[in-house]
């Protein structure tokens, strides 16, 4: 069985919904730790150019974004499951919301001053810049805006407390009754804000979402073990991506296979991928590349919050 590679950095929510995912699973795994903040040569070697965090590798196969690496986690141990059976439509449905407008509620009010200030208190103040110039440069050019503070605190109260409520019923433990994506979408802007004194309270404040976060983040992060990245991308270059799915998906804008395309995302991050496009899902694309330091790699997309342009 081919190592799983997680490059990523600890402070990062979305790594943190990734190593909760592993963790869940049970899966042993390697972990590349990349800065948070650019240029980082290493993991755009593997890429192609796509800069957010986290990134799985599987070989030479990289897959980007958490919602698919959900499913490729799936692949790789079916149960327990991330798209509970019957419940598929409703989980990533819901994870979708969380982690874009749960996430985006979460980050206004984090970057708050009175936050930043206890976040950042140990850091240099050139560090600090740097990391605030990062992430306007993240954020532009793509569809995600940065929430005002005020209308962050204006309806952070309703998401609490509908999620209470759900949390309250008998049914379960979690927020769909049994464990899946939904869960780890939601607790990673909570783990965010858990993050200082100041943002706390904007969960601990919940009785039912308190608990029910510590028992999401009782599943810890599995086992694993430190890598370079030297390693990650000399397994990529000693090896060969996996065979490609096959179905009889008709891309909807008429993408074929051997199509040079650039893949992007929408909302923020927004560096195009370029390659040649090697399958087209429902759920997923894949571009192959050829890189000096990775070898050929194929990089893998959702086809949801991105998009696919003739390159």
């Amino acid at each position: 069985m081919t190592d799983l590679i997680l490059h990523h950095y600890p402070a990062s929510p979305f790594a943190e919904k990734a190593r909760l995912m592993l963790g869940f699973k049970g899966l042993s795994w390697r972990s590349v730790l990349i800065p948070p903040v650019m240029p980082k040569p290493d993991l755009v070697a593997l890429t192609g150019g796509y800069r957010k965090t986290p990134v799985l590798q599987v070989g030479a196969d990289i897959y980007c974004d958490t919602s698919l690496i959900a499913r490729r986690l799936d692949q790789e141990k079916a149960l327990p499951a991330f798209f509970p059976e019957g419940q598929e439509m409703t989980v990533a449905a819901f994870a979708a919301w969380a982690d874009a407008t749960l996430f985006q509620h979460a980050v206004s009010l984090v970057f708050q001053p009175e936050s930043v200030a206890v976040r950042f208190a140990r850091l240099p103040p050139e560090a600090v810049k740097a990391f605030i110039a990062d992430r306007a440069q993240l954020f532009s050019g793509g569809s995600a805006t940065r929430l005002p503070i005020e209308q962050a605190k204006h309806q952070w109260p309703v998401f609490m407390a509908r999620l209470e409520q759900q949390l309250q019923r008998e049914e379960g433990d979690y927020l769909f009754g049994e464990p899946s994506i939904a869960d780890f979408a939601v607790a990673h802007p909570m783990w965010f804000l858990k993050g200082t004194p100041v943002t706390s309270p904007l969960v601990d404040d919940y009785p039912a979402v308190h608990a029910w976060l510590g028992r999401v983040l009782g599943f810890g992060h599995g086992a694993y073990s430190e890598f370079t990245a030297e390693q990650a991308l000399e397994v990529a270059r000693n090896s060969a991506p996996a065979a490609l799915p096959v179905d009889g998906f008709v891309d909807p804008n008429g993408f074929k296979v051997g199509d040079a395309v650039t893949v992007s995302a929408v909302d923020y991050g927004v560096d195009p991928v370029a390659g040649e496009l090697v399958y087209a899902g429902a759920e997923e694309l894949i571009v192959r590349r050829e890189n000096p330091q990775a070898g050929v790699v194929h990089v893998h997309f959702p086809r949801l919050g991105f998009k696919l342009q003739k390159h």
